[in-house]
């Protein structure tokens, strides 16, 4: 009895994922922009503090499966959400959770555009010129480095930060790391931030998001972002030594 092996997906089935999420993502743009806002979760703070007094595990659970759609589908919100998990869990477990949740997210992404693109999208890189082919190339020869650099000092957005390495062919392992590592300063702080909303809200003040530009707190966060280059500095003196 002779079997038939499976036919490998077509490219609109490997790449339905993607749609599906561009299609939440801008729906959501429209639909959910005024509810994942901080006035949301001021308006809403007493509801939110007794739901999760009287059904704390259940609270956690809604909260970490909400923050990884958002991440994953790109929704507006994610500072907001970043916030409310320091205002209803604290610094502690709050920032875990944002931080377990974003970077879980991230991977889903990650997972769908490579699986959606995957070599192709990567050939018409290496085939482009400019700023983008530049970059790429930079990330491929210092994948870990590069990646947690970028990370914390966030210069592209965080969806674009997603799709770039899955475009390139970053390993897996590689991105999640670096993103998980790489974003836990940023969000300690504005879980830190989320935190202390109870007072911000007891004086009707909104929050100090421009907290980490502060001098004490973009300080150290420079300092990390140069230690993580210093093995490509290195490594690109010790190429030209060779070249002489």
């Amino acid at each position: 009895m002779s079997t038939t092996a499976p036919l490998p997906p077509s490219g609109w089935r490997q790449r339905l994922p993607l749609i599906v999420i561009i299609c939440v993502a801008v729906i959501g743009a429209i639909l959910l922009r005024d509810h994942l806002s901080f006035e949301a979760l001021r308006d809403n703070r007493a509801a939110l503090l007794g739901f999760r007094d009287a059904n704390y595990t259940l609270t956690a659970t809604i909260f970490i499966a909400a923050y990884i759609a958002i991440v994953a589908f790109s929704l507006p919100g994610a500072t907001a959400a970043t916030l409310t998990g320091g205002f209803l869990f604290g610094v502690f477990p709050g920032a875990m959770f944002n931080v377990v949740s974003a970077t879980i997210g991230a991977v889903l992404i990650f997972l769908v555009v490579r699986a959606g693109f995957g070599r192709a999208m990567a050939a018409k890189i290496d085939a482009s010129d400019g700023r983008m082919k530049r970059l790429t190339a930079a990330i491929r020869e210092n994948e870990a480095p590069v990646l947690f650099s970028l990370r914390l000092m966030p210069v592209l957005p965080f969806f674009v930060m997603n799709v770039i390495p899955a475009l390139i062919g970053v390993r897996l392992s590689i991105f999640a790391t670096t993103t998980l590592l790489g974003i836990l300063p940023g969000g300690v702080v504005y879980t830190w931030v989320g935190a202390g909303l109870g007072e911000v809200f007891a004086r009707n003040e909104t929050p100090d998001l421009g907290i980490i530009f502060e001098p004490h707190i973009l300080g150290p966060l420079l300092a990390l972002a140069a230690l993580s280059i210093i093995p490509i500095v290195v490594k690109t003196l010790r190429k030209k030594e060779t070249t002489l």
